[in-house]
């Protein structure tokens, strides 16, 4: 029945509907919030920092020139990091019963721009572990690359520390419950709406001319309360009028 859409249809049409759409944005939200909370395991970031200079002597200082190689061999070093090479022996060295390639999937290497620090992030859903991992990866870097490249230009500038009480960076439980709510939000009004178009019951004069084509010659007004009961004090009054005779 409705093929054009205005404002006013669409506020009837929502304000109709209003307690339902709010019912499915709580319920949304109430659902989003229990999931995210009992059955979405929380993983917990920490990181370590090291940083890549070059040997200087006592009397030479550092030039441009050697802090511009020293950021090219970044990219290399965010690479090594990362490889089976490195890895191997962190999860010889803390017995993990994981592979290279897990271990891998759990670490991001970052370097800032222009900036000679490498960060090595692990996330992992055991806060203690992952800090062990995070340092582990830095002291091995540390003595193999020196071997590996015959350099001894790292130097570890940070460790990673476990806190009283980490705060884990997934899952995020305030954006869920939002994300969830406005999900529930245009599932309500597009339910609202589609129970609109199929509802196919003539409710006015324009329903009726929309419906038939024709022009409405005339309305039959409500009758209210007070209408029905004189009108059946007036039948009660013909009928004893009507006995009597």
């Amino acid at each position: 029945m409705i093929e054009e859409i205005n404002l006013r249809t669409v506020y009837g049409i929502i304000k109709k509907r209003i307690l339902m759409i709010i019912s499915l944005v709580i319920l949304a939200a109430v659902l989003a919030g229990a999931a995210t909370i009992y059955l979405v395991t929380p993983i917990y970031q920490t990181s370590t920092q090291i940083l890549i200079n070059s040997e200087q002597s006592e009397t030479m200082p550092i030039t441009n020139t050697d802090i511009q190689t020293n950021l090219q061999l970044i990219n290399t070093y965010s690479v090594i990091i990362k490889t089976p090479f490195i890895l191997d022996q962190v999860i010889e060295r803390l017995g993990l019963t994981v592979t290279a390639e897990e271990l891998t999937n759990k670490i991001t290497v970052n370097s800032a721009s222009e900036s000679q620090v490498i960060d090595i992030s692990v996330r992992d859903a055991n806060a203690a572990e992952g800090v062990r991992i995070a340092n582990m990866i830095a002291t091995v870097f540390q003595a193999e690359i020196e071997e590996l490249m015959n350099v001894d230009n790292v130097n570890i500038l940070s460790t990673a520390t476990l806190s009283e009480n980490p705060e884990p960076v997934e899952p995020n439980l305030v954006m869920n419950i939002a994300a969830a709510a406005a999900g529930g939000l245009v599932l309500g009004i597009g339910i609202a709406f589609l129970l609109a178009f199929l509802d196919t019951t003539v409710k006015s004069e324009e329903d009726v001319e929309e419906l038939l084509g024709l022009p409405i010659l005339g309305v039959v007004s409500p009758m209210n309360d007070s209408h029905k009961v004189r009108k059946i004090e007036q039948i009660s009054l013909k009928e004893k009028e009507a006995f009597r005779a």
